[in-house]
């Protein structure tokens, strides 16, 4: 008697758990809210399930400096409120080597990122860092009023990068102010005020290139004036598709009717990177160039994340639309993560910069020219201008297979290594999927991997590694990718 009411009182609770269960069941999976809850109720993975890291021969020394909380209370009582950082358990990184960084606890962590497309040769390049200590050793500062050959060998090299009249160099600090200077400069030589950018640009966040910037996000309310933003030319999301020429009617039509007629300039990035790594539309930059110069101005190319050879199959990302422009900016890689950046143009253009005093102190300081040459060497000593086209196509052609298994994914674009990939609710309204995008960028980080993201909504994963990523790092990283999609 017992033994069957024992009997009946398991099945009834068996049968409660199994109505409870496929309760919470349907909720969870109707849930489109992919919050706290999701990552609660998630399947468990067991740690042998998951992607492995690649082998690496290195191990950090041992980390004995402030912890991560510590760090924060200084971070929240020191800084700027307006320094932010990724994800919900903030990182603590104390030392990198290649393509790998390292946490205060020594794990290793795959840099998908590469400090915002900055560390072209790979975190503390044994070259790279030589050439800073030689230099530092012998001298640290001296500023361009003395004469030391580091600038000069430099810009040298610098030059010889570029084709056509491009040979005359002049170093910032940053893109921003790389940026700032080329606006300028076409101001100055043309004796126009008027700027034509893109929307979804950004070029910086001083006034000047706030201006040229089109994105709510990145802009104050400060006076920004002789700026026009013309229709981005985005093959994904743009009304007329990858019909470039279609694209560059607005920026004639932005000449006749909101200008005098004559403009000072036009800038655009090749790939456009905080905006979502979006490549221009075919035909786009010749049509836009051609209408630019006959109403007066100069086309100026910014480089500053698709420059130094990151996008494999030319060394600076305007080459592939077939154009040559009159002003190039970049900075980033150009020292793979020391403060420099630079403008280049033509000896005739760079004139107008004697009109006065132009001075930068620390433009051109020996330690980073030092620096930033021996990244030229390392690139090419080490073709890693190859390495980024061979792998960054092995990356992207897993990554669309991906997409094909994955409906969230939108859109994968890009070149070489610096790629984009556009998550979304559903491809016919192709409605951001920005808190999806949060929840498996931080699975990722868990994981083992970190990404970068973009766009104006925040839903774009941003793949910008050092150039030395390796196909096995390209399949560790759409793995970890493929589990976090697989969660949702």
């Amino acid at each position: 008697m017992a033994t069957s009411l024992r009997g009946n009182v398991k099945r009834a609770l068996s049968r409660d758990l199994s109505s409870f269960t496929s309760s919470l069941s349907a909720r969870v999976f109707s849930c489109r809210n992919f919050g706290r809850l999701a990552e609660a109720i998630e399947p468990e993975v067991r740690d042998g399930d998951l992607p492995k890291i690649p082998a690496f021969d290195y191990t950090p020394p041992p980390y004995d400096g402030p912890r991560t909380a510590e760090i924060l209370r200084k971070r929240s009582e020191y800084l700027s409120p307006s320094v932010f950082h990724f994800y919900k358990q903030p990182l603590n990184i104390v030392d990198g080597k290649r393509q790998y960084l390292f946490d205060e606890d020594g794990r290793r962590y795959l840099d998908a990122f590469g400090g915002i497309a900055t560390v072209c040769c790979g975190h503390c390049h044994p070259d790279v860092v030589e050439a800073i200590v030689n230099q530092t050793k012998k001298l640290q500062h001296s500023t361009v009023v003395y004469l030391n050959h580091a600038i000069a060998d430099f810009a040298e090299a610098l030059a010889s990068k570029f084709p056509g009249d491009l040979k005359v160099v002049f170093f910032t600090n940053s893109g921003t102010e790389a940026n700032e200077l080329a606006i300028m400069m076409a101001r100055l030589y043309t004796g126009c005020h008027d700027i034509v950018s893109l929307r979804n640009a950004y070029h910086g966040n001083a006034s000047g290139t706030m201006g040229a910037t089109a994105q709510s996000n990145w802009k104050f309310n400060i006076v920004q004036t002789g700026m026009h933003h013309a229709l981005n030319p985005d093959p994904y999301r743009g009304v007329f598709g990858s019909d470039g020429e279609k694209y560059a009617r607005d920026v004639q039509e932005i000449i006749e009717f909101g200008t005098s007629g004559h403009v000072a300039g036009f800038i655009s990035e090749a790939i456009q990177g905080v905006g979502g790594i979006v490549e221009l539309a075919p035909g786009y930059l010749p049509a836009v160039y051609k209408a630019i110069r006959n109403a007066g101005g100069l086309c100026i190319a910014d480089e500053v994340q698709s420059g130094f050879a990151r996008t494999g199959s030319h060394f600076w990302g305007f080459e592939a639309h077939g154009v040559v422009p009159d002003i190039v900016t970049m900075a980033k890689g150009i020292a793979n993560g020391l403060p420099i950046g630079a403008v280049i143009t033509t000896p005739e253009i760079a004139k107008v910069l004697t009109r006065r005093s132009y001075f930068n102190t620390f433009g051109g300081n020996p330690v980073c020219t030092a620096g930033g040459l021996a990244v030229l060497r390392v690139i090419e000593r080490e073709k890693l201008q190859e390495n980024a086209f061979i792998v960054g196509s092995y990356l992207k052609a897993r990554l669309q297979k991906l997409q094909q298994k994955h409906d969230i994914i939108g859109d994968v674009r890009g070149r070489g290594l610096m790629l984009g990939v556009e998550l979304v609710k559903d491809h016919q309204s192709k409605a951001p999927a920005k808190a999806e995008t949060l929840h498996v960028m931080d699975q990722m980080k868990e994981m083992g991997v970190l990404v970068g993201k973009g766009g104006f909504h925040g839903n774009v994963f941003r793949v910008t590694p050092p150039l030395c990523f390796t196909k096995d790092d390209a399949d560790f990283m759409v793995e970890t990718m493929d589990v976090a999609m697989s969660r949702l």
